[in-house]
């Protein structure tokens, strides 16, 4: 098996993500109810209606894109014939995404993974006062330069690498400003940009500690089950499958980085040559381009990529 299927985290929502596959298809339409009846409320209708700024909350847009993810999967399955466990070498996703991959893999129900991902999104935006955290893009250097920039920008506070995303974007976070500080370092070490995100919260950093409290208590009370395919840890950059260290490392990514070019590069490096990115938008898709050589891409978020994808996934079988 040739094929990894990724799993988008927050920043790819936006409003009407999923409908049209909804629409075209019973199998996604199951999934989005089953997200409803789990929140005890129409989450869909701002899925599909917005407004914006509500989607964009932390507690809609995670269970939202896990609830886009989980439809197009099951499209992809009843109408390409994708089986997860015999197709995928391994799941992975970005932060919020890894709880899809796990749900995508039969490790988490579908309820389970709507319930924690709501609770991790209200948790992660109250874990830190607004305008007290703060995340910045550092574009043009490379990991271990951006961490030398969160050292020397910290002085005292909290700043560190939350993100290692690959293609020389590396996302650093924590106290606004250390993070502003590490603006200034970068630039002066030759970063291309140095860039705050509009994002609520500093996440992926220590500041997050409450959040993982919470999330340590909420994941203890959840049936976790062997995935059908091995999941490539954000904190480890390497496959688990133990339900035990599965839950321990969902913890552990709260407050630690997600090491997204080193998963890519390790699921390369043992023979994936094709990444479905299943969900809204094709920022994995880019991102797998920058960092395998030779590794496609396939993105699968409307009706209109079936087809692709199902040639896609013959060509991996065939290959």
């Amino acid at each position: 098996m040739t094929a990894a299927f990724t799993f988008p985290g927050q920043g790819s929502q936006a409003v009407g993500m999923g409908k049209a596959l909804a629409d075209a298809f019973p199998a996604a339409r199951a999934v989005f109810d089953e997200v409803d009846s789990a929140l005890g409320e129409k989450l869909t209708a701002i899925i599909w209606d917005g407004p914006g700024e509500t989607l964009q909350l932390t507690e809609n847009a995670q269970p939202a894109l896990m609830a886009v993810s989980l439809a197009a999967l099951r499209v992809l399955e009843t109408e390409a014939g994708f089986v997860v466990g015999r197709d995928a070498a391994f799941v992975a996703g970005h932060s919020l995404g890894e709880y899809s991959a796990l749900a995508a893999a039969g490790s988490l129900s579908i309820g389970d993974t709507a319930r924690l991902l709501r609770t991790r999104g209200l948790a992660m935006q109250k874990a830190v006062p607004v305008g007290v955290g703060a995340m910045a893009a550092l574009l043009g250097l490379d990991y271990e330069a951006a961490v030398a920039v969160a050292e020397e920008a910290a002085q005292g506070q909290v700043c560190q690498a939350a993100n290692d995303n690959g293609g020389g974007q590396v996302v650093v976070s924590g106290d606004k400003a250390a993070i502003e500080r590490a603006l200034d370092i970068a630039r002066a070490k030759g970063a291309k940009r140095a860039m705050l995100l509009p994002v609520s919260a500093p996440f992926h950093c220590r500041l997050m500690q409450p959040a993982a409290d919470a999330m340590a208590k909420a994941l203890a009370d959840v049936t976790i089950k062997p995935p059908a395919s091995r999941l490539v840890s954000n904190v480890l950059a390497a496959p688990i499958g133990d339900p035990d260290e599965i839950r321990r490392r969902l913890i552990e990514q709260v407050t630690g980085t997600v090491r997204w070019r080193e998963s890519v590069a390790y699921m390369a490096s043992q023979g994936v040559t094709r990444f479905f990115e299943i969900g809204a938008g094709k920022v994995l898709s880019g991102l797998v381009k920058r960092i395998a050589d030779g590794a496609i891409g396939v993105s699968v978020g409307g009706p209109g990529d079936i087809p692709a994808a199902k040639d896609a996934m013959a060509a991996t079988r065939s290959g």
